[in-house]
């Protein structure tokens, strides 16, 4: 079932003690051989995040729309090597996931690295990015649906609900059993989606706008009505929603991607899905993605 906006309960988020800072929420690493998740960058200026197999220290990159500075210095950062990342995936061809693969992939070939790059056929044609360094990078084609092996990780593509091309979600899967699912750039949570993201012990979730905040806001009507639609972006609420039905036991951490720096703040959503979580008495934690610095988790 596809979720839609609804009102916030009245024991909603504003009666909720918030963290003192945001982001504070992350879970304290320990490192026992399960997934990390590095998110370097989300929001609408950028998205880079490297999801890592802390055992083995191998990594995938999702998204590359960075510029080359802030790649490396972030990787570096959060401890990331650049031989770590063995591949990358593409979401979809929107330039604030796409932009900084022709720069980085130079960056990385300096080092004598050359990580194959993942995307679908139809993000592949409608991505001049991608189609400007076809010839000098080795490029993968994946469809919905399909698991690749990737950095001793399996990762399973489904398909989002966003005015691109082709858009793709991921549930990225250990060989000891972790899980982690990611959903940024989605109008609305499909039944795939739900299917894909259960069992997760972290959530990186899209809750890009404040409703309110999105109506009164400074974006002309055709750009707001675009980001609400069924084909834009998740809201607080949707995310809340979407939340709330995928709770299970093993749910550890949760992460709220793509916030809005005109239509949101950071701690809106954390306050949000951070209700949810205390209604249903669940011990998982919430954080922040970041803009303009790295959150790891």
């Amino acid at each position: 079932m596809q979720l839609s906006f609804s009102e916030v309960a009245a024991t909603g988020p504003s009666r909720m003690r918030s963290p003192e800072h945001p982001g504070d929420q992350a879970l304290p690493f320990v490192a026992d051989g399960r997934l990390r998740m590095h998110v370097l960058a989300s929001g609408s200026k950028g998205n880079a995040t490297i999801i890592e197999d802390e055992a083995s220290g191998r990594a995938v990159l999702i998204d590359c729309g960075i510029c080359k500075r802030d790649f490396f210095d972030r990787c570096s950062e959060v401890g990331i090597g650049a031989r770590s990342i063995e591949a990358i995936l593409v979401t979809h061809e929107h330039t604030d996931h796409t932009k900084g693969l022709g720069v980085v992939m130079r960056g990385l070939a300096k080092q004598g690295l050359s990580p194959r790059i993942y995307a679908s056929n139809r993000v592949l044609n409608a991505s001049s990015e991608l189609i400007s360094i076809q010839d000098a990078c080795e490029i993968r084609l994946f469809s919905d649906e399909e698991a690749l092996s990737l950095g001793g990780m399996t990762v399973h593509a489904f398909a989002t609900s966003h005015d691109a091309e082709e858009s793709f979600g991921f549930r990225v899967e250990h060989a000891q059993g972790d899980v982690l699912g990611y959903l940024t750039d989605s109008g609305v949570v499909t039944p795939q989606a739900f299917d894909a993201l259960s069992g997760c012990r972290i959530l990186a979730l899209e809750s890009n706008h404040d409703v309110r905040m999105l109506e009164t806001g400074p974006y002309p009507y055709m750009l707001k009505k675009r980001v609400a639609s069924d084909k834009g972006h998740l809201s607080n609420i949707q995310a809340a929603e979407a939340l709330d039905a995928l709770l299970e036991t093993g749910l550890e951490q949760v992460v709220a991607m793509h916030i809005s720096e005109n239509n949101n703040t950071y701690r809106l959503p954390q306050e949000v899905l951070a209700e949810v979580l205390t209604r249903n008495g669940h011990p998982a934690k919430v954080c922040a993605a970041f803009q303009q610095r790295p959150v790891s988790v």
